[in-house]
């Protein structure tokens, strides 16, 4: 395998990871969301690690020949418990029983890591091997072992995180449930990846030589899998707040339609580092435009709302697009100077403008279809658009 391969991988995981500093520097005391930035940098750094040109390099650096092997499976090892410990943290639960099962995922495997080093150190492996040392160490002795237990403890998280998901996945809806089917295809592939590598060095113990299922299977599979759990970890985290971005952007027409640019309660702009917040500048911009249909209500004339939406209906618009070019339009004649009263408050009887959230989405996105800018310059009465 290509070392660039390796690097390449690493470069992607740490991108999705500096995604994450800015939150995780404003919540450093969530343990799921440190549990989660130290999958993707176990990941990265075990990619970068692997590569044949950091395998020589931290040989060389260390004076000791193939102790980047133990340093690497320590890596691999710390990455398996940072994903059982972000599902343990997940799933919720009873604070003290969460804390106390997350932490004897984390005893276990740092006893694993503290096993390997004890094996190197008692094995011997003077001859450098910078991809296949897996299998050319298969049956040396303590050294073998090592390799067993590092990929038996990578087995275990595999399989363990794939049950504990799929169990999951089938009691939750929404990107909850997206990322743990998600995690499930990459757990399963980490699950392939140990076996693949175990089938390997199991067939140095019966005298075949199965090293390409090391060398070359390995590594590929292991790279789709490390991008499939750093997704899946991130979509229920990163998922709804990319919804939040995109309501924020699509009710902008609707916003500068109804309010004030002057009403600095609800003009706050939106820039890059003050995405954090983009839930309450969500609901800043919900309020703004909820509370201004409530000040225009008087002057909501049903005959403009049920004219826009037959139109739509006789244009090929469906029921609901049709719905909401109504509100939109009776919306905007509402909002030009001198418009007249209609309506009592409360007597429009638009479900769209009193609905959800996405309702006013819908709304605001037919606000430039052509039936919604006539509106703005006229009354939608026929009288209207004959003159």
């Amino acid at each position: 395998m290509d070392g660039r391969f390796y690097y390449l991988t690493a470069l992607l995981l740490w991108s999705g990871l500096a995604i994450r500093i800015p939150r995780l520097l404003h919540s450093r005391r969530d343990p799921a969301l440190v549990s989660l930035c130290a999958v993707v940098l176990a990941a990265g750094i075990s990619f970068t690690l692997s590569a044949p040109a950091s395998v020589a390099a931290v040989n060389r650096l260390t004076g000791v020949p193939n102790i980047a092997a133990p340093l690497v499976y320590t890596v691999v090892t710390a990455f398996s418990a940072a994903c059982l410990v972000v599902i343990v943290y997940w799933r919720g639960g009873d604070p003290g029983q969460v804390r106390r099962v997350a932490r004897r995922w984390m005893v276990a495997y740092a006893l694993v890591i503290v096993a390997l080093w004890a094996l190197f150190a008692a094995g011997d492996a003077p001859v450098e091997r910078l991809t296949d040392l897996d299998t050319y160490y298969a049956t040396t002795p303590s050294l073998a072992e090592m390799i067993t237990l590092y990929l038996v403890a990578h087995l275990v998280a595999a399989f363990t995180t794939t049950t504990l998901c799929w169990r999951w996945a089938r009691k939750v809806t929404g990107w909850t449930r997206r990322g743990l089917v998600v995690l499930v295809l990459g757990w399963l592939l980490n699950g392939v990846f140990g076996v693949v590598k175990l089938a390997a060095v199991a067939g140095r113990w019966t005298g075949r030589h199965w090293d390409p299922l090391s060398t070359d299977v390995a590594p590929g599979v292991a790279a789709v899998a490390a991008a499939l759990v750093t997704i899946g970890y991130a979509l229920p985290l990163v998922g709804p707040r990319a919804e939040s971005i995109a309501a924020y952007a699509r009710l902008r027409p609707l916003f500068r339609l109804l309010v004030d640019p002057a009403d600095t309660r609800y003009w706050v702009p939106l820039s890059w580092w003050s995405l954090g917040d983009i839930d309450l500048r969500l609901t800043q911009r919900e309020t703004g435009i909820r509370d201004s249909i409530t000040r225009l209500e008087p002057r909501f004339d049903e005959r403009i709302r049920e004219q826009a939406y037959h139109r739509a209906i006789s244009a090929g618009a469906s029921a609901p697009e049709a719905e909401a070019i109504g509100a939109a339009a009776m919306v905007a004649a509402a909002t030009r100077p001198g418009a007249p009263d209609g309506l009592p408050p409360g007597g429009h009887g638009c479900t769209a403008l009193d609905g959800s959230l996405s309702d006013l989405v819908r709304v605001s996105r037919a606000v430039h279809t052509p039936i919604v800018t006539e509106a703005l310059r006229t009354d939608g009465s026929p009288e209207s658009r004959r003159t």
